[in-house]
């Protein structure tokens, strides 16, 4: 199978690079920027890509690659930060700029062959995030594409395939940026389009197999499609040699522990260990108002819960969890030196006295991967269709301390906007749509009678993997039937407001 590498150097798009090159089938792995050579020769790639990332090549102690790259005769293609990486290796000279370009910008393609070949526009929308610019480009690079405050935005040498961006073509933002890297991997590096769903599938059973062998494995499910197809997977593997538990920490959305043990137990033919756990979780978070202290009070507490059940049912070896590739860059572990956007229960919220070894089948997927997964699986489509939940459940859609008060209003207000979403044919359209609820109040009027009651917000957003998003223009009459249903059926709310912020710059989920 073709490889194409992505060398992280910590920008928060690193993943989504290789996302984008999946697209075009052909496999992609993230590794650290500084990998040895030995490594690198090791996976055998057609081509190599470095990322962007926060540093600037002048700097003391800006990361760089190992050298022997360049002497490969491998094609590369350098990203942002990777651009100036290839730009100061070949002697060429980075400056810091007054104008700086953060956003979208105008690329005036001077060379559509190579990197541009088959883009029919001379002029594309491009998205741009740097406040350093080539003033000099080495010897034997010409420019391939200029904006206004950059005069070598795209850079290449033809003769030793290696070329220089500055812009970033793996966000949505940028026009043609996907067909631009598959030009790099299908065109200029030669990769073939040979990596499917099917074959992960059956890579992952028996890496599971040989992983795990007559261990006993615990696994939380949610009823979410991440621990789903993470169950349906391992069961394939080990069968009896699995137990999955689902954990009610108080947080849930409306009825939610029985519809997930209905469906696996009807749907999946797989039995599911109910654990009643509100009290608990709850008492834990009363007085906890910041978002990263809730979540990894709540990822504690999982554990907690976890290795008690492992000590009372077990012995287990293994827990598994529904990690996937967007959990693992927000909480800043992803390969290269990355920000902690926010922690997530199951990557960074584990504490390091979990007595269990964790195994992650799905962490080098994006979320349209294991839905697509999920269906080679027959995981129903009752499962398959839900919107995204997030583990540690309303208190993520819940600002400031989690109350009784705020769960009742926020689970009531949520069952609301996904069922009239549903009436008016919308909820299978969108990525995700919840409801939540602070501390903020407004004054409202409810039977000529003045109260001071809550601000629900509604969420509802457009995305393919959650890495970028886009709020969803909702017709006015579907959002008016929400916002009169609120305020009508749910008691001490007044007002009810739709959040427009897109990802970047906000994220899906409030917190």
């Amino acid at each position: 199978m073709d490889k194409i590498i992505v060398l992280d150097f910590g920008s928060q798009y690193s993943h989504l690079i290789c996302r984008r090159i999946r697209e075009s089938k052909v496999y992609c792995e993230l590794l650290p920027y500084d990998t040895p050579i030995k490594t690198i020769l090791d996976f055998e790639p057609k081509g190599i890509i470095f990322s962007g990332g926060p540093a600037s090549v002048y700097e003391k102690n800006s990361p760089k690659p190992d050298e022997k790259i360049f002497g490969l005769g491998v094609p590369i293609l350098g990203i942002c930060y990777g651009h100036q990486v290839i730009v100061d290796h070949f002697k060429g000279r980075i400056k810091r700029v007054i104008n700086r370009e953060y956003g979208n910008a105008v690329l005036k393609i001077k060379d559509k062959n190579n990197l541009f070949k088959d883009i029919k526009s001379n002029n594309i929308q491009c998205w741009m995030s740097h406040s350093d610019t080539a003033e000099i480009i080495p010897e034997g690079f010409d420019i391939l594409g200029e904006t206004d405050n950059s005069s070598s935005a795209a850079i290449g040498n033809r003769e030793r395939k290696i070329f220089g961006l500055q812009f970033h073509p793996e966000v949505a933002h940028t026009e043609n940026g996907t067909q631009i890297l598959n030009n790099f991997s299908n065109v200029i590096s030669k990769a073939k389009s040979d990596w499917n769903m099917n074959d992960f599938i059956e890579s992952s059973i028996e890496n599971i197999k040989t992983k795990v062998g007559k261990e006993k494995v615990l696994c939380a499910v949610s009823g979410g499609i991440d621990s789903t197809t993470t169950a349906v997977l391992i069961h394939n593997a080990i069968r009896e040699n699995l137990t999955c538990i689902f954990v009610n920490h108080g947080l849930l959305r409306e009825n939610e522990e029985n519809i997930v043990r209905e469906l696996f137990k009807e749907k999946l033919g797989i039995s599911i260990k109910y654990i009643e756990a509100q009290e608990r979780f709850l008492q834990k978070l009363k007085g906890i108002s910041d978002p990263e202290d809730k979540r990894k009070i709540i990822g504690e507490e999982f554990a907690r819960v976890f290795t008690k059940f492992a000590e009372e049912e077990g012995p287990f070896q293994w827990l598994a969890q529904g990690t996937l590739y967007p959990d693992v860059i927000e909480s800043g572990v992803s390969k290269g030196p990355a920000t902690v956007i926010k922690t997530h229960h199951n990557v960074g919220g584990l504490p390091s006295w979990l007595n269990l070894k964790v195994i992650e089948p799905l962490r080098y997927l994006y979320k349209d991967e294991v839905r697509e997964a999920a269906k080679i699986l027959q995981i129903p489509n009752e499962m398959l269709l839900r919107h995204p939940f997030p583990g540690p459940g309303l208190a993520v859609r819940i600002l400031g301390e989690v109350t009784d008060e705020k769960i009742r209003v926020t689970k009531a207000a949520s069952k609301i906007v996904e069922d009239i979403l549903s009436e008016d044919n919308i909820y299978n359209k969108v990525w995700q749509a919840y409801a939540m609820v602070g501390d903020d109040k407004a004054v409202g009027i409810l039977g000529d009678k003045r109260i001071y009651g809550h601000i629900v917000t509604i969420r509802i957003v457009e995305s393919k993997d959650s890495m970028t998003a886009d709020w969803v223009r909702i017709p006015h009459r579907t959002l008016e039937r929400i916002s009169s249903k609120i305020t009508n059926e749910i008691e001490n709310v007044t007002w009810v407001t739709y959040a427009i912020s897109s990802k970047p710059p906000s994220t899906i989920e409030p917190q």
